[in-house]
């Protein structure tokens, strides 16, 4: 492919296998959430939800690799969910989505960036502003400059230092310390940990998986990795990617327990200092600080490249006739104003990155049956079923103060689900009867 067509940007040279597929997966989706996150719901709910947290991600891309089969079967020659939704969805409906994505998009690349801003301040003592601008810098060169190409270069060096991380160092700790101590010393200090029967846990877990589920289905750059793929190997690449990143989150969580087991705590953020004060050798402190800002700065890069790919190919291109270099141009000065943006906005705003997934969490359980809708459809789709998400999540948001977060979030899922039940029951009986 000529590095100079603007698809090179957008899928880079090659197809992926399975083992490829599965880093880049894995590159992808271990962000600053599964470093911050988890180890909260570890502290909130116990080890239930410690547990519940890597069932969310695993059980994401697993049933995702189910649709994602017949995505690559069914819209063979696409690059993007934007090219998809152009093709099955009339223009309200379209732009709809359009405005959707963005908004999820730039929600997701918010939340890797107050990950990386919460450990600059953790790791290094100088202004969170000026680190902020070194590391976007950096995000702007790989996701915003070098597209998936240098995403793919970069994509084993990232899972290399992940599984480094979250392997090495918690053995080096358990041998050091020794599993017993550790066990009586959460029984001491922190009992309610070790507490299975906690229904707000269970509830946390099942509302966490249709939160991930509806993050994944409506992921931009997932979707890219989609059309990537080898048609024959999609699903067990999903598969296998969603049974290996579990493994990241408990590797975490058990890192974590080495540092409560001897006393309390005041937050997250000073359980992480405590951590690396904690790790003693200087090769495993430099290892687990590359973990850490490997891990976001790909996750950033992938958001940063997906979204710019979507102003300028699903946006800017349905209005204005662009040559290869006006897309170039276009995606350099839209891939750093987005960089520019999240300085200034991670700059001001600084909310618990758990409290923000929930937050949006009414978005993403709406959208899972109007997408699942529109992939598994093969007739015109009604303008009903994109517009189905927007009332689910109004109608979610409106009980919130009554039932609580967590199944105000099920009322959204509802909602927008029932709404595209009876539309596709609606166009089963409306075609029986036009026979």
């Amino acid at each position: 492919m000529n590095k100079q067509d603007y698809q090179f940007y957008i899928s880079g040279a090659i197809k992926l296998g399975v083992s490829f597929g599965i880093v880049s997966l894995l590159a992808r989706w271990v962000t600053g959430n599964t470093i911050l996150s988890s180890p909260e719901t570890l502290l909130k709910y116990g080890m239930v939800g410690g547990i519940g947290y890597s069932l969310m991600g695993a059980l994401s891309l697993i049933l995702f690799g189910m649709v994602a089969k017949r995505i690559r079967q069914s819209f063979p020659h696409h690059l993007t969910i934007g090219d998809v939704l152009r093709e099955k969805l009339n223009p309200s409906g379209y732009w709809y989505m359009i405005c959707i994505l963005l908004i999820t998009s730039l929600d997701s690349i918010f939340v890797q960036a107050m990950g990386a801003a919460i450990l600059l301040h953790i790791v290094f003592p100088i202004p969170i502003y000026l680190g902020m601008l070194l590391f976007l810098f950096v995000c702007f060169l790989i996701g915003g400059m070098g597209g998936m190409q240098r995403i793919h270069q970069l994509a084993s060096v990232n899972v290399t230092l992940i599984f480094a991380a979250v392997i090495i160092i918690p053995v080096y700790f358990y041998i050091q310390n020794g599993v017993h101590p550790v066990f009586e010393g959460i029984k001491l200090y922190h009992p309610y940990l070790l507490y299975f029967q906690n229904t707000d846990a269970m509830l946390f877990i099942m509302t966490a998986i249709l939160i991930g589920f509806g993050q994944v289905i409506i992921d931009r750059s997932t979707w890219q990795r989609v059309f990537l793929l080898k048609p024959a190997k999609v699903q067990l690449t999903f598969t296998l990617a969603g049974f290996i990143w579990m493994t990241i989150p408990l590797a975490l969580s058990s890192l974590l327990m080495i540092i409560i087991y001897s006393g309390s705590y005041d937050n997250i953020t000073s359980l992480l200092f405590e951590l690396i004060n904690r790790i003693q050798t200087t090769l495993f402190v430099f290892l687990f600080i590359l973990f850490c800002f490997s891990a976001i700065s790909a996750a950033i890069s992938s958001e940063l490249q997906a979204t710019t790919v979507l102003i300028v190919r699903n946006i800017l291109q349905v209005f204005l006739s662009l040559t290869n270099r006006d897309k170039w141009n276009l995606t350099y000065l839209t891939s750093g104003f987005i960089c520019v943006l999240l300085l200034v906005v991670v700059s001001i705003f600084s909310p618990s990155l758990l409290e923000l997934l929930f937050f949006f969490g009414h978005m993403y359980a709406s959208l899972i049956i109007p997408m699942l809708y529109i992939i598994l459809s093969k007739g015109p789709i009604h303008s009903i079923i994109p517009f189905s998400s927007l009332i689910g999540m109004i109608g979610g948001y409106a009980f919130i103060s009554v039932v609580g977060n967590f199944t105000a979030i099920w009322i959204s899922f509802f909602i927008s689900g029932t709404l595209c039940s009876i539309v596709w029951i609606y166009t089963i009986f409306n075609n029986h009867f036009n026979k």
